[in-house]
């Protein structure tokens, strides 16, 4: 990879990682959802009117769109509202690497050969450590809403995998408009007209810098960089490189919310990562087993 592409690459997880520090600051001045939906109606307006609808239905534009906006992110960041730190969010989504290998099983009919195996194991162990933590930082529904949004994020990748898109940002631009009201009919159902209304015209500075952050760096540019390097280069070389996100997510977390690091965490991060990165290095570790049984 070119130095300049790995410094951009670099810094997309990085910003990706900070991203959830970001959603803490939002969540602590408005309403969870209402800030998702803000995200949202940022990222497709007005970019929406300048460019071209994307070669797929509308269909799979308002399942994409319903998936990522409200059960990835609507989800996670009312997990980070409900008490699960940054750091532990950003690592509890990257667990959608192990959670689409058995939807891969159960829907598409893959098979689990012994290194998928080997990383769910791994996977599995670190989930469980992160339960027994008594730090604070995670409750209970905030771990459940986290899982839900891996899951959602999981079933992002199957859709992206069985559809041909032809301009990835056009396509994220598109998806975003169906995200915004169904978010804000959330907020309504769950907190009311008035606290909906309250939040919209109360926002303040800090809200505002939330939303504009996560609607434009890392929604629309952090997902145009990395689409464009993945044009560019095999998976081979780009996916391990999201094993930095939930490191940036745990760095952003410790700097600017002070979240401890014991070793039940520093152990559980191991064991999810390495799980993680089996089924990112499998073709390689494939290629040498065959190489070494061949002598």
């Amino acid at each position: 990879m070119k130095s300049h592409h790995l410094l951009i690459a670099l810094a997309v997880a990085c910003m990706w990682g900070f991203n959830f520090s970001v959603i803490k600051l939002g969540v602590a001045e408005m309403d969870p959802l209402i800030l998702a939906g803000l995200r949202f109606s940022f990222a497709a307006l007005p970019a929406v009117f300048f460019i071209a609808k994307p070669k797929v239905s509308f269909k799979v534009l308002a399942l994409y769109g319903l998936t990522f906006g409200v059960g990835v992110w609507g989800v996670l960041t009312s997990s980070i509202n409900l008490g699960v730190s940054a750091g532990m969010a950003s690592l509890i989504l990257q667990s959608s690497a192990f959670i689409g290998v058995l939807l891969g099983v159960v829907l598409l009919n893959e098979k689990l050969n012994g290194f998928s195996i080997v990383g769910l194991a791994f996977s599995a162990i670190g989930l469980a450590l992160i339960f027994t933590l008594t730090d604070g930082s995670v409750t209970a529904i905030g771990l459940f809403l986290a899982f839900v949004a891996a899951l959602s994020l999981s079933f992002v990748s199957l859709i992206i995998k069985k559809t041909t898109i032809d301009d990835m940002f056009s396509f994220v631009v598109w998806s975003c408009l169906f995200a915004p009201i169904p978010l804000f009919a959330l907020s309504i159902i769950m907190n009311g007209q008035v606290a909906f209304v309250s939040s919209i015209t109360n926002i303040s500075g800090l809200g505002l810098l939330s939303i504009l952050i996560q609607a434009y760096p890392v929604t629309l540019l952090g997902y145009w960089s990395w689409n464009k390097l993945i044009a560019m280069y095999p998976m081979s070389t780009m996916a391990p490189l999201t094993l930095l996100v939930p490191v940036f997510g745990f760095a952003g977390s410790v700097i600017f919310y002070n979240e401890p690091i014991g070793l039940t965490k520093l152990t559980a991060c191991a064991f999810i990562l390495t799980g993680i990165a089996v089924g990112i290095f499998e073709p390689w570790l494939q290629k040498r087993n065959l190489k070494s049984a061949l002598g």
